[in-house]
């Protein structure tokens, strides 16, 4: 028989409450609302017998209030009784350790970073969620947290090495954000020997007066070993290697080839000679172009692979997709956003057969300006898979033997380099900024080690192709935007005020400054990137200019493109590797159909956000 007490609610007071949800038990707002009236910790049976939670729901109203404990907005205190958090003045976030044993609490409402000791992190690891109460500030003047719960455990499974010290077994976390070292359970070593690579399941968590302790699930093998490094960095930054099962039955029940039912409402332009360029290692291949001469100018075809066809939205391929983000590419090995079946079968604009795409056709002037253009979902036929060295050599030996080999596709890409002479003109006129980095390639050896790394350098016809695809980027973003259909815009912002100053004074200790008062444009980067091409220092000097621009994002929000001078722009180019392409091609779908395409309630469904 539950206790009867005098702070019992009269029924009417309850009842309105609950009539306003579908839920039969009392909101989180109103149990706040109600902790917070009574201004001091209350007991279960206080809080049950107020709120007039019958038996039968006493299990359902238990896990509401453990729900409200991991979320934060309530915590107990020593007697376990209940208490709300925003009395207690404590502060919500995520644990970042440092390698030197102290860590940071970084706070969830944005608020300035707080200094956990060493001592405070033994307690946790890196990424773990707790709520913190400042203690003072430390000798540097930051202020400092004591941890008063941990709300959330973020490592279950750590990547490390196998160590044995005076009978005792540990492993020492890959991550350098983690230094404690995790003991093995007596047993718990799964024949991994001294010194391999495991993955080791953590048990026992940490707190203030014991060591994590796990065990050993899986031996990836000897850190010699060809590859390691990639299985590491896999697991260390928690990347999804495999895909689910319900992703690979989707994927390889659909059809190898195009179908004759998908034909349907799409163009066919496979008489285009259209072909792709792209690296020699490249698998994927997401776009390819066509150009020719026309009245005042050229018409530019740039085809990309329609991966909303096969990938609709909230099926099990889109719900993947959303998680992974992108495909994330190392040296030897490739972690694909969509399973192979499409990455590098249907969805890879592959030479010889038919494929579907989305096409933006462009009429571009004799300056380089885009004028009128049209999308389109189409049928293409890919004539040639090319590399960036075969054109860059099929341009510059139009009389050579690979010339002579490609004859009937040579005089179509001297069309595109015409054009690009073009858009490279209107580049500079609009101000864009064009750094001149050296990209590196690593070369390995049968073993699977590296044996050399090389520059890789960029030739016209990687500028081509990039070109191409501005352009077709650009017209994603103002057809998106003349038909007034969110979208994710690809932003970058100018320098802020703090790191424009850096800028100047930097260079002046060198003779330079940078124009433009306190709003330079691209254009005045231009200018002084000019200035100092050719100098022995160019290098150093374009990195400071460089990491003076703040970093280019995706937002719903448009507000220009500020190193490539556009007013707008996205991404319609990668769908296959990028879902924020994926998205776009979606919504010129919609358009086209005189709909809207809105995913965020799907998102929201999945607990997925993008900023």
């Amino acid at each position: 028989m539950k206790k009867k007490n005098n702070l019992r609610l009269q029924d009417p007071y309850l009842e309105r409450e609950r009539e306003q949800y579908e839920h039969p038990l009392p909101s989180r707002e109103f149990i706040l609302q109600i902790l917070t009236e009574q201004g001091a910790p209350m007991s279960d049976d206080e809080l049950l017998d107020m709120l007039l939670i019958e038996r039968e729901e006493e299990d359902l109203f238990s896990r509401r209030l453990r729900a409200m404990e991991r979320d934060g907005q309530i915590m107990r205190n020593r007697k376990r009784a209940i208490c709300v958090m925003d009395k207690l003045d404590l502060v919500k976030g995520k644990v970042q350790g440092h390698p030197d044993g102290f860590g940071f609490l970084i706070p969830e409402d944005g608020s300035a970073d707080m200094f956990l000791s060493e001592k405070e992190m033994h307690q946790v690891l890196n990424g773990d969620v707790v709520m913190v109460r400042q203690a003072g500030v430390d000798r540097r003047g930051r202020p400092e947290a004591k941890i008063v719960e941990v709300l959330e455990r973020a490592n279950n499974k750590v990547v490390g090495r196998l160590y044995e010290e005076h009978g005792i077994q540990f492993v020492v976390a890959e991550n350098r954000r983690i230094t404690q070292d995790i003991l093995v359970a007596a047993g718990g070593t799964g024949g991994a020997k001294t010194g391999q690579v495991v993955i080791l399941e953590i048990i026992k968590h940490p707190d203030k007066h014991a060591q994590p302790i796990g065990r050993i699930v899986q031996v990836l093998g000897n850190y010699a070993d060809p590859g390691m490094e990639i299985e590491i960095a896999l697991r260390k930054h928690d990347l999804p290697y495999e895909f689910p099962q319900d992703v690979e039955r989707q994927a390889k029940a659909i059809s190898p080839v195009v179908a004759a039912e998908d034909w349907a409402g799409r163009e066919d332009i496979r008489n285009l000679p259209l072909v792709t360029i792209d690296g020699e290692t490249a698998r994927d291949f997401d776009d390819a172009v066509y150009c020719a001469p026309e009245k005042g100018g050229y018409r530019l075809v740039v085809a990309i692979a329609d991966v909303s066809h096969y990938v609709q939205n909230n099926d099990a391929l889109d719900r993947e997709a959303i998680l992974r983000g992108n495909s994330v590419y190392f040296p030897r090995r490739v972690i694909p956003m969509l399973p192979e079946e499409l990455s590098n079968g249907l969805c890879s604009l592959n030479p010889q057969v038919d494929r579907l795409c989305m096409v933006c056709d462009m009429h571009i002037s004799s300056r380089g300006d885009i004028g009128e253009y049209r999308f389109y979902p189409s049928v293409m036929y890919s004539n040639a898979r090319l590399t960036y060295n075969q054109v860059a050599e099929m341009l510059a030996q139009p009389d050579g033997e690979l010339a002579k080999s490609n004859a009937a596709i040579v005089p179509h890409l001297q069309h595109l380099y015409e054009l690009f002479q073009k858009l490279l003109k209107a580049r500079e006129k609009r101000g864009a900024i064009d750094f001149e980095t050296v990209e590196t390639q690593m070369i390995f050896t049968d073993q699977g080690k590296i044996d050399r790394i090389v520059p890789v350098v960029r030739n016209d016809a990687h500028k081509l192709i990039e070109e191409c695809m501005l352009a077709a980027n650009v017209c994603a973003a103002g057809f998106l935007h003349d038909h007034q259909h969110t979208v994710l815009y690809r932003i970058h912002q100018g320098p802020t005020p703090e790191k424009l100053e850096a800028l100047r004074e930097f260079m002046k200790e060198f003779g330079l400054g940078l124009t433009g008062d306190d709003e330079p444009q691209a254009a005045d980067y231009s200018k002084l990137l000019k200035r100092i091409k050719g100098r022995p220092d160019a290098a150093l000097l374009q990195t400071v200019m460089l990491r003076s621009l703040r970093q280019a994002k995706y937002e719903p929000e448009n507000i220009g493109h500020f190193g490539l001078g556009y007013e707008a722009y996205t991404h319609f180019t990668s769908p296959i590797r990028r879902y924020p392409d994926l998205l776009v091609h979606r919504a010129i779908k919609a358009v086209l159909h005189g709909k809207k395409y809105t995913p965020a309630q799907k998102w929201a469904e999945l607990g997925v956000h993008c900023s």
